[in-house]
């Protein structure tokens, strides 16, 4: 069997693995990304799955050059309007009062995928495997000893440092025998399109119900009218019920549970359904390992903040390389460079973990009086600055100290 060396291995070639790719490119170091499965191959849609970047995230995209070929594709969020079915209390934020052009913005997977992707082959110093599976993992005082099997057989990749970014089921955190809180909501996220009679303005919505919250978020008008993303959370055994309606009936719960803001909703986009946890890594490193993205911290999509977090995660570990590698002799697994990095992102994970947490639990809990508890807070975030600015800078990804690839200018 061959053996290879490199200084990093990155396990997982998704969205956050091949963005740490990128981010690492101006080290000069040699890297590894093996990914489980073949690049998929989609067309664009008017329906398709999409993430909301917050504004953090989007800066994060534009140090890494990313931005240019992104922002056609990205629909700007200007505005965000959250609001609970049958009380009048509304909260409001604006990118003009957050003095940004927007708050976010909503981008197609396919888009960031794609655009991730990209720069990938022409990476000096970049060893791109897939699809590749990581089998065994020993870890060692001076570097970790990786078993890979790929179409050419199986070999042996002697790393420096371990990047576990293969999601919320990680194989290095199961190989290592890392133990991971895991929290079942019973709740399924139901996501499409809809195309509205009324423009959507730049306005993200979400309205919270007693079965769980349906947002609206903005998608770029075509030739056929004005579109949004829908993501409607409901329980586990309600959402095979309202998977499975007809089309015409389908719109015609969505439509009752979000109200007509947006006026009388048109058509309707492919259905896909995912089931919801909660899923926190025990902890973020071990010798010559550290956890990204699901790995680490799998939550909610409630406050839309998962991929916004692993981006976070990315650019943190750039950033922390690039400060200690010349005071580790070189070595990107140190354990002065692992410390480093999971105290720079403990209180980022811990908050934006809990934040999202505690949305779920309030607005799905039916014990009375906490209905109007939920009333008088969201008037209380509409009308009280310090509780806004809070909630306004959390949403924005700048809630905890920023890595530099996600600071504002100015």
């Amino acid at each position: 069997m061959n053996t290879e060396r490199v200084d990093v291995a990155i396990i997982g070639g998704g969205l956050v693995g091949a963005s740490l790719a990128v981010a690492l490119a101006p080290l000069k170091l040699r890297v590894m990304l093996i990914e489980s499965q073949s690049p998929p191959a989609s067309q664009p849609s008017w329906d398709e799955r999409c993430i909301a970047l917050n504004a953090a995230s989007q800066r994060i995209v534009e140090g890494l050059g990313l931005w240019p070929a992104l922002s056609a594709d990205a629909e700007p969020i200007t505005s965000t309007h959250i609001s609970e079915r049958g009380r009048f209390g509304v909260a409001r934020f604006t990118a003009e009062e957050a003095g940004l052009p927007a708050l976010g913005y909503n981008v197609p997977l396919r888009a960031i995928g794609a655009t991730f992707a990209s720069p990938l082959l022409g990476i000096e110093g970049l060893q791109l495997l897939a699809p590749a599976r990581l089998q065994r993992l020993q870890l060692g005082d001076s570097e970790a000893v990786l078993s890979i099997t790929g179409a050419d057989g199986e070999r042996e990749v002697r790393a420096s440092l371990v990047v576990a970014a293969d999601g919320a089921r990680s194989t290095v955190r199961e190989l290592l025998g890392i133990g991971a809180e895991s929290r079942d909501y019973r709740q399924s996220a139901i996501v499409t399109a809809v195309r509205p009679k009324r423009a959507h303005a730049g306005v993200a919505y979400e309205r919270f119900l007693p079965t769980g919250p349906i947002a609206l978020l903005p998608k770029p008008d075509d030739e056929f009218g004005h579109a949004c993303s829908l993501v409607w959370t409901l329980p586990s055994d309600l959402h095979r019920e309202v998977l499975a309606l007809d089309e015409a009936s389908f719109i015609e719960r969505a439509q009752d549970a979000f109200g007509e803001r947006l006026g009388v909703f048109r058509s309707l986009g492919k259905r896909m359904a995912y089931p919801l946890e909660r899923v926190m890594s025990e902890r973020l490193t071990a010798p010559r390992v550290l956890l990204v993205g699901n790995a680490a911290q799998s939550l909610h999509p409630v406050a839309a903040q998962g991929f916004n977090l692993g981006l976070r995660d990315v650019a943190t570990l750039a950033e922390t390389l690039a400060e200690t590698l010349a005071e580790s002799n070189g070595d990107p697994g140190s354990p002065e460079l692992l410390a480093l990095y999971q105290s720079r992102r403990e209180r980022d994970r811990a908050r934006v973990a809990d934040f999202t947490d505690g949305l779920v639990r309030l607005f799905s809990n039916a014990v009375p009086g906490l209905r109007g508890l939920r009333h008088l807070g969201l008037l209380m975030l509409d009308l009280t600055p310090p509780l806004r600015q809070a909630v306004l800078d959390q949403n924005l990804g700048y809630g905890s100290a920023a890595p530099k690839l996600a600071r504002r200018r100015g």
